[in-house]
């Protein structure tokens, strides 16, 4: 007699394929919050997580804050990078997005070894409040579907929170401005463009290097900042 077969598990590719489903499904949706068309990429997580890598002091523990986490594709690498004492808030609005993530704290390999050491919260990072602080900031929000006004408030909420010495890293698309000339109409390049000159600004005063990530759907640039120790 042949041996009873164990059922079939579910596979990390499983799950991240469910996860691409949502994703998309949600992109179609609520683009403006979404503002992509495929998740991240693990090659772009990587640069993101630059800085929990890069420590000033490798025997710190830091405190790490993912807004935009979607449905953890970034937060996947990032818990790669963590260390023991590490602690990460996943910020993230969609509610389709913030419950996938908190089942995958449980179910999902990469991240269930930092299940006790994440919080994943349904809400706009602004409405995360003061009394909180941050050694690093990785921010997935989609700044090119706001206006210059939500992206100057999420800004100065980031450099609130952030602590002196502090890096953020956050990222856009490549050449979406030069589509956006041609195809969208005038006030949607208008926003957009208002959108990034406010992005401009801070990066011309705390910037600290530019990446691009050509492996990514589509390909991204990341912009790296640091509060300073004395503002």
């Amino acid at each position: 007699m042949a041996a009873p077969q164990k059922p079939l598990q579910s596979t990390g590719i499983d799950s991240r394929l469910r996860d691409a489903g949502l994703f998309v499904r949600q992109a179609v949706r609520t683009f403006r919050a979404t503002g992509a068309v495929a998740p991240s990429s693990r090659a772009l997580g990587h640069a993101l997580a630059r800085f929990v890598d890069e420590r000033e002091d490798p025997t710190a523990p830091l405190a790490i804050l993912e807004a935009g986490a979607g449905t953890g594709a970034v937060s996947r690498v990032i818990a790669q990078h963590m260390r023991a004492g590490d602690t990460i808030d996943l910020v993230e609005s969609n509610p389709e997005f913030a419950g996938r993530l908190a089942e995958q704290l449980t179910s999902d390999p990469d991240l269930s070894g930092i299940a006790d050491s994440a919080t994943v919260h349904q809400k706009l990072v602004t409405d995360m409040g003061p009394d909180v602080s941050y050694d690093v900031i990785i921010s997935g929000l989609p700044f090119a579907n706001f206006t210059a006004e939500e992206v100057r408030e999420i800004m100065e909420y980031y450099f609130s929170v952030l602590r002196p010495g502090g890096r953020l890293s956050l990222f856009g698309y490549l050449y979406t401005k030069q589509v956006k000339a041609v195809i969208a109409p005038r006030e949607d390049f208008l926003r957009q463009a208002r959108s990034g000159w406010v992005v401009e600004e801070w990066v011309n005063r705390y910037g600290v290097g530019t990446e691009r990530v050509l492996a990514n759907l589509p390909p991204a640039w990341i912009q790296h900042l640091r509060r300073p120790t004395e503002d």
